[in-house]
């Protein structure tokens, strides 16, 4: 069977679309800022297809050019939260007061801490990828993933708890969002 451009486009969308609808909320905090990243993302991609070598990465791809459409959409700074974060959860439709509060408060705090802990924190617990795609997305060494993640734990767990982040040790580690600029290392 012959697939035209168009019906690869659409197999394509819907293999990866809830992965980076999911990956840009986290990244945002914003469903509608998500859904613009995302339709950019597929856009630039399918345009740049040629240039992945290895379909088995696309999702590693996906996210880098997902994470780049998402530093031209966000200023810099702890992120709003929407309030129909709840909706996007389709395994219980009819999900718990305490539960949706309990994703909002994780929702919020992920606003709160620096990108670069924001988006691996997004990847490992929200898109289940393993460390090594982990480290092909964001084009950092695995080990690198691993402290970064660890770092991420313990920056989330300060938002949550709402203790300042200067209070705690290792503060230049868990700097406020606003006085990190980057999500690449350079």
């Amino acid at each position: 069977m012959i697939q035209t451009a168009e019906s690869r486009y659409n197999q394509w969308v819907r293999e990866h679309y809830r992965f980076l609808l999911r990956s840009a909320w986290g990244l945002t905090g914003s469903r509608a800022i998500a859904e613009d990243v995302v339709q950019d993302c597929f856009t630039s991609a399918w345009q740049y297809r040629s240039q992945l070598r290895q379909p088995e990465l696309a999702r590693a791809w996906l996210f880098r050019i997902m994470r780049r459409h998402v530093l031209r959409h966000v200023v810099p700074g702890p992120q709003r939260l929407d309030e129909d974060y709840g909706e996007f959860d389709a395994a219980e439709p009819q999900a718990s007061t305490e539960r949706l509060d309990n994703q909002r408060d994780v929702v919020q705090a992920l606003g709160r801490i620096a990108p670069i802990h924001r988006e691996v924190l997004v990847l490992f617990y929200f898109d289940d990828m393993p460390t090594a795609q982990m480290a092909e997305a964001l084009d950092i060494a695995p080990g690198t993933v691993l402290s970064r993640l660890s770092r991420a734990r313990e920056a989330l767990k300060a938002a949550l708890d709402g203790h300042s982040r200067t209070d705690a040790p290792g503060a230049a580690a868990l700097a406020p969002a606003s006085s990190v600029r980057q999500f690449r290392k350079i």
